[in-house]
């Protein structure tokens, strides 16, 4: 590569103001170009896409263009450009059509789910197709692959999180019920990622007439800088001390006192003359919406309060102290990380959204925790196996005092 570059710096033309512009070359093969250069990301998209959709194809060679489409979804760019090389429809279709397999289903949810995440521009482009019904479709007990089950998780998760928008759709494609029935999945990884989720969506989040400058925003809120992207960033959020308080320096430009000694054409003393901050720029990327309007990720307030109708706070509660036993022939019971989640989740909701427990269920967790403290040694040895702090078990028993 080297010498090809000298080799062009030695036989370039110079430019002359009085030749002509050299012509293009058109004796070139564009396939040699491609071998060489290799194609572009959106023809390599369009290429994996016609092999995946077409079912004259070999179903072992439509899996592998999923796969290989998948990869290319996961650089934000190419995730963007579903929408204008106008690829969500054909997606969606092989997603919801009766001669798809449940392999290819698989696969294509996972392409949603990675398109999606963290990414609300593809977030609000997917969501145009009103694809939480089809979404949920997967979580039905009538879906006998557990893979699958976690992948539809995995999807939903992607186009929900710090997504008001799809959020408030939820109710209408009964999708709270959905997820309260699949903490009682009998794959103990689906019931994992469906507690992770619902804590993830009750973190609340900075209010919309919050001021730009983060340093004024309220203590544990979500900024869209802040916003965790994996199952350790949501506790470590969850858990992280609330900022203090910085002292701000007084802007020249903005306040100005005059007083009758410095300018003999003053006839007000001590007026005041202030000039407003400049708005902050939004510049048009993946996020911009989330900047611009920050009740657009706020999805706390709307997930606390269906969880408490639909009966979900109950379920998780009933999952701590009388776990369904899950495996193959449900020989297992209870799980660690499983239980972790569960205990984010309720320490979010009670907490976090400042919303209590009442009655059986206050009662109930009450129980569960001093006989986990009691087996495990104390307090503290039961907060180290949950990955929680001895405050956050402190602030839990006083949710159930």
């Amino acid at each position: 590569m080297e010498s090809l570059l000298r080799w062009s710096i030695a036989n370039s033309t110079p430019q002359d103001a009085n030749r002509p512009p050299p012509r293009p070359r058109t004796d070139l093969d564009p396939g040699i170009i491609d071998a060489i250069l290799g194609k572009p990301d959106a023809e390599l998209m369009k290429e994996a896409l016609a092999v995946a959709v077409d079912e004259k194809r070999d179903e072992d060679e439509r899996i592998q263009a999923l796969d290989d489409f998948e990869m290319l979804v996961e650089q934000i760019d190419n995730a963007n450009n579903l929408e204008k090389l106008r690829m969500w429809e054909p997606l969606h279709s092989l997603l919801t059509s009766p001669n798809s397999s449940e392999a290819i289903q698989m696969q294509t949810l996972w392409i949603l789910g990675t398109a999606v995440q963290n990414n609300p521009a593809a977030q609000n482009s997917y969501l145009a197709l009103s694809p939480l019904r089809a979404l949920l479709s997967f979580l039905s007990p009538t879906v006998r692959s557990g893979k699958t089950r976690s992948k539809a998780v995995y999807a939903l998760s992607g186009l929900l999180k710090h997504n008001a928008k799809a959020v408030a759709q939820m109710s209408d494609a009964n999708g709270w019920d959905v997820l309260r029935d699949a903490l009682s999945d009998s794959d103990i990884t689906v019931r994992r990622k469906v507690a992770f989720l619902l804590s993830t969506l009750l973190i609340p989040a900075a209010p919309p007439a919050a001021s730009s400058n983060a340093q004024q925003q309220p203590a544990n809120v979500q900024q869209p800088s802040q916003i965790p992207t994996s199952e350790s960033g949501v506790a470590a959020a969850a858990s992280q001390p609330a900022p203090q308080p910085q002292p701000q320096p007084q802007s020249q430009s903005q306040s100005v006192t005059l007083h009758p000694t410095e300018s003999s054409s003053t006839t007000q003393p001590n007026t005041e003359i202030s000039t407003p901050p400049p708005p902050q720029a939004v510049h048009p990327n993946s996020h911009a919406s989330m900047v611009a309007d920050p009740s657009s990720y706020a999805t706390s307030p709307r997930t606390a309060a269906a969880l408490e109708q639909n009966g979900t706070v109950s379920t998780l509660v009933s999952a701590l102290a009388s776990p369904v036993p899950h495996g193959p022939d449900g020989e297992a019971e209870g799980d660690a990380d499983f239980e972790e989640k569960v205990l984010r989740t309720l320490h979010t909701y009670t907490v976090g959204c400042q919303r209590p427990l009442e009655g059986q269920d206050k009662e109930a967790l009450g129980r569960w925790l001093d006989e986990q403290s009691r087996r495990a040694g104390g307090a503290e040895k039961a907060a180290e196996r949950w990955g929680f702090t001895g405050e956050e078990v402190r602030e839990l028993r006083e949710a159930t005092a």
